[in-house]
């Protein structure tokens, strides 16, 4: 699989970037109450041929920081020289939720379902309008990367339209342990890069507001590989790919009950149709309730505080393909 030879000219922000140049690019997004001026960071990375062009993204949601650092370690790998197209990396996409470690904007709005956005909308859709027209308007492929909510742990998958053969070569590129096959959220940015027929990867993994290195190693590696299957560059140490199982169907086991969770199986863990995944119960352990698996697959999620309240999702397994 390679990727289109773009030779256009690559411009952001109204910043031209030549073959073989590193820039970096700070877009005006905006300011605090302060007047302290915010902008959204972007480094550009042309090789000295054409190629396709890829951006990486990370903290979509202001909380979400294995991706900030994923980006960081992939930027110090690439070298123009030795490129072809070019990567546009916005390691904080959400600059006011991250200053706020939260995963929203200050409107609580969550921007990733406030594409494709406007100019006069809120600031979450003018956020969103922005990266639109400046990042995924350069680009032929995306690499979001993604972790859980606070309170929660994921294990590393991807994500995407496996129908889509241009989106499965890219996620089978990647070589995440699990594909989830699955339909983009209303007003995210997977759903309006896949109306523009750009290919994205959506990458999760991890719990927010910590690095967690296994998991950071994982989106490297993966995005390493997506780059080389493009054709952009190559790497000493892309790895070997995992498992790629494929799982269209997903359930959410939720609490009966409030109470204090147990939990027994963690994410990752292969699972029988049955299984105790863990306990909803009392202080004293004399009532409790069981959490089972609805079938067999594999745990993809779970929550990570043991406060719990009735109907509060608490596992999320996916059945695995043959």
């Amino acid at each position: 699989m390679a990727g289109p030879k773009v030779r256009r000219a690559l411009v952001v922000n109204g910043v031209s970037v030549e073959p073989g140049e590193r820039r970096r690019v700070e877009i005006p997004v905006g300011g605090l109450p302060t007047q302290t001026p915010l902008a959204l960071p972007v480094e550009i990375v042309r090789g000295v041929e054409p190629g396709p062009r890829v951006w990486v993204s990370a903290a979509l949601h202001g909380d979400e920081v294995n991706g900030v650092e994923i980006v960081r370690a992939i930027l110090n790998e690439l070298d123009p020289k030795q490129m072809c197209g070019a990567v546009i990396a916005v390691p904080i996409v959400n600059v006011f939720g991250f200053i706020n470690q939260s995963r929203y904007l200050p409107d609580r709005r969550d921007l990733n379902r406030s594409f494709p956005g406007s100019k006069k909308g809120s600031l979450a859709g003018r956020l969103a309008r922005l990266f639109l027209d400046e990042i995924v308007g350069c680009c032929t492929h995306g690499i979001d990367l993604h972790t859980a909510a606070v309170g929660r742990y994921n294990f590393p998958h991807v994500r995407g339209d496996l129908s889509d053969a241009p989106t499965r070569q890219i996620l089978e590129a990647f070589g995440a342990d699990v594909m989830m096959d699955a339909a983009p959220p209303r007003g995210s940015l997977r759903q309006t890069a896949a109306r523009k027929k750009i290919p994205i990867v959506l990458f999760e993994g991890g719990e927010a507001l910590r690095f967690d290195r296994p998991v950071v190693e994982v989106g490297l590696a993966g995005t390493k590989r997506v780059l080389e299957a493009l054709g952009v560059t190559t790497f000493k140490d892309a790895g070997e790919p995992g498992a790629r199982r494929e799982s269209s169907q997903t359930s959410w086991v939720r609490a009966r009950r409030a109470g204090i969770l147990r939990v027994e199986v963690e994410s990752g863990a292969f699972v029988k149709k049955g299984q105790r995944l863990g306990t909803v119960g009392d202080a004293f352990d004399t009532s409790t309730a069981p959490l089972k698996a609805p079938f067999d697959g594999i745990v993809l999620s779970h929550v990570t505080h043991p406060l719990v309240h009735q109907g509060e999702a608490m596992f999320h397994v996916a059945k695995l393909g043959e």
